[in-house]
């Protein structure tokens, strides 16, 4: 991703995002400016961090940005969060309110738990899309494999998502894919770590669209610094909650020192369209983000497909929207992990909101970035 160079900036928003109202201005994306979130702040007693995806209740104007901690460091939640997001960039922001997410007994997660039969395994929350018109969440748990002896792991902790109220409360999941389930072997199924990651509504808010962050075994090699690699992006029926279509992206090869490239979130534009991170993060050392659009095009609905490899497939089109790297006056970019759409601006362009996941790490940070389209 490093490799595309400044050039990039100089495609216009308006071809970029053609297919997506409201675009008022033919412009090149717009950097305005970022909030940084002290190290180790904490907010109604829970320690601020791990903030893996975002989305925007623009009625209430809040963000609500949901934390991977898997109740290290307070039970698993997500915040509602306000910027002051305006065409002169982020003049600050402040934390709201923090909800846990509930079981479905109405209680919170328990933390991680190896001394107990079976084991007790918290989720890893990765991804949140608001839904204005049923006033719910969705959101992502990766899933979780408690490492054990050479019989097997210790626990296994299926990926989901799951719909919940503002308050946290459980109210249902989507019925998965064949082929999501983490397997015990490690030999089909998703990668560690490299499960759900992205979630996003359409504009309409009749589907979901979710993403894998990396490969699936049977699906080939996930993307590092000598190869590129292929995800599954899953559309969903969001009354039935069961898939309806699925399709590849191709994700590029990770920059020099970044070790593995993958996708951390998405935005959907239309029914068709997608703004895509690609992140590749080996902190402290380095950080490669690129933001992408996808389009559906011709590309071939593989839900019914076991595995990629040797398939004849068409993937999404895509086209680099900004390679964050190239901003000059963009410092201290970091594990970024969420996007979502912002408010519009005074000027009548939209603002796109990011947010960066620190990992607890006093060498990382949690930033919210604005852009403007």
């Amino acid at each position: 991703m490093n490799s595309v160079g400044k050039a990039a900036l100089s495609v216009t928003m308006a071809a970029i995002l053609a297919a997506t109202p409201p675009v008022a201005h033919a412009s090149a994306p717009q950097y305005l400016g970022q909030w940084q979130v002290s190290h180790r702040a904490v907010f109604d007693s829970t320690l601020i961090g791990g903030l893996s995806g975002i989305s925007y209740d623009q009625e209430r104007d809040l963000y609500y940005t949901i934390s991977d901690d898997k109740a290290d460091h307070g039970n698993v939640r997500f915040y509602s969060v306000r910027l002051n997001v305006s065409d002169g960039g982020i003049d600050g922001g402040h934390f709201v309110s923090k909800q846990d997410l509930l079981d479905e007994s109405g209680r919170p997660f328990r933390p991680n738990d190896m001394s107990v039969h079976p084991p007790v395994l918290a989720p890893d929350a990765e991804a949140i899309a608001f839904d204005s018109a049923r006033e719910q969440l969705y959101w992502t748990s990766e899933g979780f494999v408690a490492d054990g002896d050479d019989k097997g792991p210790a626990g296994l902790l299926q990926p989901w998502i799951r719909v919940a109220g503002l308050d946290g409360t459980y109210r249902g999941e989507f019925v998965m894919p064949p082929g999501s389930a983490l397997s015990a072997d490690e030999t089909s199924g998703p990668r560690r770590n490299g499960v759900l990651e992205g979630l996003t509504l359409t504009p309409d808010g009749r589907h979901l669209f979710a993403a894998m962050e990396q490969s699936l075994y049977q699906d080939g090699p996930t993307a590092d610094e000598q190869t590129a690699g292929q995800i599954r992006i899953t559309k969903f029926d969001v009354e039935s909650r069961t898939a309806v279509a699925q399709y590849v992206y191709q994700v590029e090869r990770a920059a020099p020192r970044t070790g593995r490239n993958g996708v951390p979130d998405i935005l959907a534009l239309s029914e068709s369209s997608l703004l895509v991170i690609e992140r590749a993060a080996n902190l402290p050392h380095a950080v490669a983000v690129a933001l992408y659009r996808a389009d559906l095009g011709h590309a071939t609905d593989v839900l019914g497909l076991s595995s990629l490899n040797e398939a004849s497939v068409t993937p999404m089109a895509k086209s680099l929207v900004v390679d964050l790297n190239a901003l000059d006056e963009l410092k201290a970019l970091d594990n970024v992990e969420g996007i979502t759409q912002g408010p519009v601006l005074p000027d009548g362009r939209r603002s796109v909101v990011l947010v960066s996941d620190d990992n607890f790490q006093p060498f990382e940070v949690t930033q919210f970035l604005a852009f403007a389209l």
